[in-house]
């Protein structure tokens, strides 16, 4: 219905635009679950999930790269002894299993409701053709569209730590970020992979899992699309929750994992006879193997880049250990006892002080975090001329706005002694009720507190 070039062009220029334009929505998720600070360490983590993706790509089956980058993360935190944020790893990890469960749903539901209307409609063939092929068009920029917003992260999510991009003043009033920066770079990227190696995967998700007709593959892909878009709409969020209604996780999901759920659908819905179950087990495989492989891979890509190229792969941070840290972590619900042996003591890297909190006799992973992210010492410096210059009003309140002001010129070693500051000046700072109906505000109050973090964090140079 639509030639390769032309579904390739259009698919390029839609995730460029998509990834650009709103591709900021899920970083937040890989910049928690591992905080890779130094760019040949970046750049190990994605050359590791790339060539995890590449290699699979190469034998025709539709690999995760959501999977292939978190199993990368993963093999950076191992290596540099940091603790994985297993919150968020659950969150991701559920969406790959609800992912393509709910595509395929979507998919038998989309397929049986479209039959119906155009049987009904009794179009002329030729009429039916220009509606299909008009149809497929819109998808594909929907989906297009969808998947650069999304799939961005993971393709660059490692990098914004350690950009080295500088944002760009065209004008008084339009600034080109360095994350804007590194996104476009990050879509183009994706737009070479779409016209030179995608045609492959198309085969096989187009044809080998199941034959598609125009209908079943516009069916297909406007689900895969809207699945994507519920895992990375904060509109679609709020609205569900102020229905009492379970909201999704913004996570960067598989729009791969998607495509075949959707296929799937389709397949059941035409009986499932004549799905091809061979298939899908070689993809449940390479789905199963893309994160341990692509931790394997980055663990071994680590050494090698670290200690026969010589380069900086992670960059050593400093934890303390003192009454205010300890209070702290007793308000989290960790308890001290043991760890107040260490008080007043500075730990010069994550591998020192997590041997040393193993001798303590501290080792689940959860407790392991928060004590990480409370004794971290990162130096953070207020500018009231900063606060109007990189702040934008349509993000924050101007009773917030008023608050940071009111930080002139202060210095602080912790984030959290920023947020218990900022929560004294102003009730606009502070989380509400850990309620059902506040999820949404809290989740935004802990998204401007990292963009405030992010602005007025020291950078070494």
């Amino acid at each position: 219905m639509i030639k390769f070039r032309v579904a390739a062009v259009l698919a390029s220029v839609f995730i460029i635009l998509g990834a650009t334009i709103s591709g900021a929505g899920t970083t937040h998720t890989l910049e928690v679950l591992g905080d890779v600070n130094a760019i040949a360490g970046s750049f190990t983590v994605s050359l590791a999930a790339a060539l995890t993706v590449f290699a699979l790509i190469k034998r025709g089956l539709p690999v995760s790269v959501s999977q292939a980058i978190v199993g990368s993360i993963i093999g950076w935190n191992l290596f540099t002894a940091s603790p994985t944020d297993f919150a968020s790893l659950t969150s991701i990890v559920i969406s790959w299993i609800v992912n393509p469960v709910l595509a395929c749903v979507f998919s038998f539901l989309i397929y049986n409701i479209l039959k119906k209307v155009v049987s009904k409609m009794k179009l002329h063939i030729l009429e039916l053709d220009l509606y299909t092929r008009i149809a497929l068009i819109l998808v594909t920029i929907f989906g297009s569209y969808a998947l650069g917003a999304n799939n961005i992260a993971k393709v660059v999510g490692v990098f914004i730590t350690t950009s080295p991009f500088r944002d760009i003043n065209i004008t008084s009033n339009f600034t080109f970020t360095s994350v804007q920066q590194l996104f476009l770079v990050g879509s183009l990227s994706m737009a070479v992979g779409v016209m030179t190696y995608s045609q492959k995967t198309i085969s096989t998700i187009g044809s080998q899992i199941f034959k598609l007709t125009p209908i079943s593959a516009f069916s297909s892909v406007f689900s895969a699309s809207l699945v994507l878009f519920f895992f990375s709409s904060q509109s679609l969020e709020r609205l569900l929750n102020s229905l009492g209604l379970p909201s999704f996780p913004l996570v960067p999901v598989s729009i791969t994992q998607s495509m075949v759920g959707a296929v799937m659908g389709i397949g059941f819905a035409k009986g499932g006879r004549y799905i091809n179950y061979k298939i899908i087990g070689k993809i449940a495989i390479g789905w199963l193997a893309t994160p341990v492989c692509a931790g394997i891979i980055c663990l071994i890509s680590l050494f090698i880049v670290q200690n026969v190229f010589q380069q900086i792969v992670v960059n050593p941070s400093s934890y303390e250990v003192t009454i205010p840290v300890l209070t702290e972590l007793e308000k989290t619900g960790i308890s001290t006892a043991t760890l107040s042996k260490y008080e007043n003591r500075i730990f010069t890297s994550q591998s020192e002080f997590r041997q040393h909190l193993k001798s303590i006799d501290i080792n689940k992973e959860e407790e392991l975090y928060k004590i990480f992210q409370v004794a971290k010492i990162e130096n953070y410096h207020f500018d009231s001329n900063y606060v109007n210059q990189k702040l934008s009003p349509e993000i924050f309140s101007p009773q917030q706005i008023e608050a940071l002001k009111k930080l002139h010129n202060e210095s602080f070693k912790h984030q959290w002694q920023i947020m218990d500051k900022l929560k004294l000046i102003s009730d606009t700072w502070r989380e509400a009720p850990d309620v059902k109906e506040n999820e949404v505000y809290n989740k935004e109050l802990r998204r401007e507190y990292q963009i405030i973090f992010s602005t007025f964090k020291v950078v070494d140079k």
